[in-house]
């Protein structure tokens, strides 16, 4: 088995076999035909014989006594011949030889032969009687040329049909049209990713190694009377790893593994959905036992009912009903499992949900900083690297940041390090990658006048002064007033705690965080500008979720309006106009209190905030160690989350906690943790 060679991807259907493929017809072939099928119509089929005559010519010749006889052929077509006297008169004249006479319809010599339409229903009898003109009538039936042309219309036709399904996939052939799209992957793959290509996932990985497991070996868990699961759904934010935890099981299982998209049943033709989904069970039956994994399986799985106009016929509810009948339906086969993976697990079908469809739903989280860094460490080994680049570091820096983002970063760190000639990756290489990645490309060429420069710097030094003095809120990283992106005229990054659960205080000491700049603005130049767009939209959305959401708000008590299984049909609010204003009314105080509390935060701290703000004009980026030299460390106890990361202290795993699990029954995310305020 050693010197076997590894299978390529193959594509259900065709079952092509190893049938050496027939040579095709090139296309132009077909035009080359028609032409001259064409041609042969023009030449040898519609035949003039003579020379053609205007009918009004032949009408004065008939009276001046020039034609001798004529033959009416199908009542419109004439065929005449001259006599001597429009020789001798000039009105034709004779060839130098005449080998070969053509006339046979009246007998005389090719010269003296014309031909000429007359008009359809014209009498011309009585003149051709006056002027001693013989003539004959003759019906010939063309039926050749009418075959000929109707062979050459459906000639037209087929080549037209051959000429675009030439152009279109196999696949996409009206014989196949109603066959799967699924791609076979068989144990050993030319690109085989295993489960430690995976990183940062490791309770994810256990749910799914069990299923690998429960192919290779049923006996471990049949003896107990145990059941293979009839499916897991992967559920997870952009990003995160669902297809790549799939890929893996690919390369892991020792079973066929059959892939493809939710969309690769939607078809424009009615049915072809649901005989997809048959067509796709049909074979992996015939392979169980299998795995069958549908990416993006939202696509063809939204609940039933939402958005459907009376009577009407949905295409995607079929699919999704004849989906669920083969997942487990009355005639099911237990060798089948299911793996799906979606980011809308919101507007799935409750019935696709239920156990003995899909008895696991495996989260896939954003990786906390034991993740990152382990994501890290898989991403960098491709990567030449300086001996400063800390991965511990990196995933200290990068809270929030799902493994396709910390891909793109450590890509565009090799390419920013390739951009200057260096002979290796290095740690700043690495800072200038996340920047793009959060706060965009770096805008050199962009003209901002002193003024503004200016109220940038004030603007980012005042959310800089009141994160480090005001104990719950997360202490800047890094800050810079270089423009980036599209509108960003600078920007703060600093570094939330890994956490579910945010207190009265936690949130409150954000808002005043972020309303640092406008509130420096207003001390510093007296007047404000519209550099907050982005503070004030989040503080605002975070105001109304404490009121709405939370419940933490004593004048509205502990409701909480957010509905989990609201559509995006359902505009209804669950309160009356009267608490809507209650609620527009606590929202500005929470907000007004808060901007209040920053100002006098920064008047006391007025000294630290220029000191920040005029060291930012100068080096244009500070780092949350030339905070500490600046204007001295923070006055807490606790050190910053970053000192904790890169110290080392929270290197090993933290064990699940109670409030950890309470993150499942009570929380709703209060923000994400990739947090950066932007300068618009």
């Amino acid at each position: 088995m050693a010197d076997k060679k590894p299978t390529p991807k193959k594509q259900i259907p065709p079952p092509s076999g190893n049938k050496p493929a027939s040579p095709k017809f090139p296309t132009w072939g077909f035009l080359v035909i028609i032409l001259f099928l064409i041609f042969i119509q023009i030449l040898f089929l519609n035949p003039t014989p003579g020379n053609g005559i205007k009918y009004s010519e032949f009408l004065s010749h008939v009276q001046e006594g020039y034609v001798e006889e004529i033959v009416i052929r199908n009542g419109v077509d004439i065929i005449g011949k001259y006599n001597d006297r429009a020789l001798s008169d000039g009105i034709i004249q004779p060839p130098a030889q005449s080998d070969s006479p053509l006339f046979n319809a009246a007998g005389g010599e090719e010269y003296k032969a014309f031909v000429t339409t007359m008009i359809p229903g014209d009498e011309i009898r009585p003149i051709l009687d006056e002027h001693n003109v013989e003539y004959d009538v003759r019906i010939e039936e063309e039926w050749f040329s009418g075959v000929f042309m109707w062979l050459l219309i459906f000639g037209l036709a087929i080549g037209f049909w051959v000429f675009i399904f030439r152009r279109m996939n196999p696949g996409q052939q009206v014989l196949n049209i109603g066959k799967n799209k699924a791609s076979l992957y068989d144990q050993q793959t030319d690109t085989k990713i295993t489960f430690k290509d995976v990183a940062g996932l490791e309770e994810a990985k256990e749910e799914v190694k069990e299923i690998v497991d429960f192919l290779k070996n049923p006996s471990k868990f049949t003896r107990l009377g145990g059941k293979i699961p009839k499916g897991a759904l992967l559920v997870g934010s952009p990003g995160t790893g669902k297809t790549l935890l799939a890929k893996a099981v690919a390369g892991e299982a020792a079973v066929p593994f059959f892939s493809l998209s939710g969309s690769d049943f939607v078809e424009m033709f009615v049915g072809v959905g649901a005989a997809r989904v048959r067509d796709l069970f049909k074979q992996a039956k015939e392979k169980a036992p299998c795995i069958i994994f549908i990416d993006e399986i939202d696509a063809i799985g939204r609940s039933r009912g939402r958005g459907q106009m009376p009577g009407a016929n949905d295409e995607r509810e079929n699919t999704l009903n004849s989906l669920l009948v083969e997942m487990d339906g009355f005639a099911t086969d237990s060798g089948v499992i299911i793996l799906a993976a979606t980011n809308r697990p919101d507007v799935l079908d409750s019935a696709l949900l239920r156990p003995g469809r899909f008895d696991r739903q495996i989260s896939i989280d954003k990786p906390d900083i034991v993740g990152r860094e382990a994501i890290f460490k898989v991403h960098l080994k491709p990567l030449k690297l300086n001996k400063q680049v800390d991965a511990k570091k990196l995933a200290a820096q990068t809270p929030g940041f799902a493994g396709a983002e910390i891909a793109n970063v450590c890509n565009e760190a090799a390419l920013i390090a390739a951009r200057g000639n260096k002979k290796s990756v290095g740690m700043k290489d690495f800072n200038d990658a996340i920047d793009r990645v959060i706060g965009g490309l770096e805008k050199k060429n962009k003209i901002i006048s002193p003024e503004e420069k200016k109220i940038v710097a004030y603007h980012e030094a005042g959310h800089a002064v009141a994160g480090w003095y005001l104990e719950h809120a997360d202490p800047l990283v890094k800050v810079s007033i270089v423009p980036r992106g599209i509108a960003a005229l600078g920007y703060a990054q600093y570094l939330p705690k890994e956490q579910f659960l945010h207190q009265t205080g936690q949130l409150l000491d954000s808002m005043c965080m972020a309303l640092g700049g406008r509130a420096a603005e207003e001390i510093i130049f007296g007047k404000i500008s519209t550099g907050a767009l982005s503070d004030l939209e989040r503080i605002t959305k975070m105001a109304y979720s404490m009121v709405t959401v939370y419940g933490m708000n004593e004048r509205i008590g502990n409701i909480s309006f957010y509905d989990s299984k609201q559509n995006d049909y359902n505009f209804n609010k669950p309160y009356s106009e009267e608490t809507a204003k209650i609620i527009d009314e606590e929202v500005k105080k929470i907000v007004d209190d808060a901007y209040q509390r920053t100002l006098n935060l920064l008047k006391e701290k007025r000294e630290q905030l220029e000191i920040l703000a005029k060291e930012l004009l100068d080096k244009e980026i500070l780092f949350q160690s030339d905070l500490e030299k600046l204007i001295g460390k923070r006055p807490f106890d606790h050190p910053t989350t970053y000192e904790e990361f890169t110290n080392g202290s929270n290197s090993k795993k933290k064990a699940k906690t109670d409030s950890d699990e309470s993150k499942a029954e009570d929380s709703k995310p209060v923000e994400d943790s990739k947090e950066k305020e932007e300068q618009d």
